[in-house]
Order: C-alpha cells, then structure tokens, then sequence
C-alpha cells in the first residue's frame, strides 16, 4: 500500500512538473490560405463553416490557427495575383472554393503547397486537377461535388416526380467551365434518355435573373441543395395539386410534411 502511495506522489509530482515546462513552449501556428472567386460577403457562410469545423478539431483562428483571407470579389482576373500573394505568405495549405476557375491559378502559384478543394464542379480528373480520384499525384485533393454526375440523377428525379414534365430550364454562368460543359455535354446525353429537353440560360450577373424569370412561370420557386440528399416536401406538392408515388417517397431520405 505503501509503495503504491509513493508510486501515485511521484506521479502528481511530475505531472505538476511538466505542466509549466510545456506552457513554456511555442505552440505553432498553423497558416491557411482561403482563396474565393466570390465576394466576402456572400462567402461569409461557408467561411464560417470552415472556421468552426476547425474549432472543433482543436484548432482556434487567432490562437493555434491564423487563416488569411483573400476574396476576388468575382473579378476572375484577380485570382493569380491572390493566389501568388498566399504563397508569399508561405501558408501552410490553400482552400480554394468556388469550383474549377480558381482552382487552377492556385495551382500555377505553387508546385509544394498543398491545394484543397471544396466543391470543384468538375470531374477533377477530366479538368487535369489530379491524375485519378484514389492517388492525386500531385499537390491537390480535397472534395468534389461530382455535379456532372448528378446533373442526370436530378433530371430523373424530376421526371418521377412530374411524369409530364417535358422541357426543363437550366441555369448556369457560362464563366465556369465545369457547368458550362455539364449543360452543353452531359445533360443533354441523359435528357434524350428520358425524353426531355434541357433549355439552357446563362446568368452571367444577377441583373439576368429579371430576364430569365420574365420567361418561365412567374411563380416558380428556385430552391439550391446544400445537402445531397433527396428531399420531398409533401405539403408543397399538396398545395400545386401533386401526388407523388410512393416508390419515389419510399427513396426521400426525408419527407416534409
């Protein structure tokens, strides 16, 4: 009993004396690069999500992280000078967000850093981003939101969902290259299968809104995913006087009703 009292003492002992030689040390600072083709504030959403992602990993911007900031206010040409300016600042990782058009001046700015994407719209292999999904190759990995995939899920979802649907507009900004060949390549491959014909509109600024919108049904609502999931919203589809068949409804990963 003894032994096993000294044992726990010495124990306590040194604990207590680690715990004022560690808070001696340098915590180091981790340095992330945040390049965005949007402006800051419609990015500020996802850039919070960001930080608090980071803040439950233990790392605190202002503490054990400083992230730096750098928004091409959606001016394109802007991007190469941002992302040479992070690489000046030897940050340890660029996040690039806004899809395909930024993430090659951040790859042109540096061979070393690591680049993460978040959301590329592309098939980043197609785009030359990395030389397959598995193994990157390179200095760039992250997520992708496989769009050109599911752009064909979306219009089959439609068509179960409104059988007599027959043409569906698409919105897209013609300045980003994976939407644009998504619209003008691969949805019109799953459209003929269905049956359907995709008319596209470009949105190059919100002022083209008006013009698109003064088109179609007035009274159209315009929804965005921000999850992949499929979501059916039985109350609204009570109110426009549809049904929707129990096969699809039993595949909603939620129902709102």
């Amino acid at each position: 009993m003894k032994n096993k009292i000294m044992l726990l003492t010495l124990y306590a002992m040194l604990l207590a004396l680690s715990v004022p030689v560690e808070a001696q040390q340098p915590k180091k600072v981790f340095r992330i690069g945040y390049l965005s083709s949007n402006a800051q504030a419609s990015d500020s959403l996802r850039a919070e999500g960001i930080r608090a992602a980071f803040g439950e990993l233990g790392y605190i911007d202002g503490q054990n992280l400083a992230i730096e900031y750098r928004y091409a206010d959606n001016k394109l040409d802007r991007l190469p000078e941002l992302a040479a300016d992070l690489v000046r600042l030897n940050v340890d990782v660029i996040v690039v967000a806004g899809g395909d058009t930024v993430v090659r001046p951040a790859m042109n700015a540096t061979k070393t850093i690591s680049i993460v994407l978040i959301g590329a719209s592309s098939d980043p292999v197609k785009a030359g981003f990395v030389q397959s999904l598995a193994r990157p190759g390179g200095n760039v990995t992250g997520i992708t939101s496989f769009s050109t995939d599911l752009g064909g899920k979306r219009l089959e979802l439609i068509k179960e969902a409104v059988p007599k649907v027959a043409r569906i507009a698409v919105l897209y900004d013609p300045s980003a290259p994976g939407f644009a060949r998504e619209v003008k390549e691969d949805l019109p491959v799953a459209a003929r299968a269905l049956k359907l014909t995709v008319q596209p509109w470009e949105v190059r600024a919100a002022a083209d809104l008006d013009k698109v919108f003064a088109a179609k049904p007035a009274d159209l609502p315009v929804e965005q995913p921000t999850k992949f999931e499929f979501v059916i919203n039985l109350k609204t589809a009570k109110q426009i006087g549809l049904t929707i068949p129990p096969d699809l409804l039993a595949r909603a990963t939620k129902i709102i009703r």
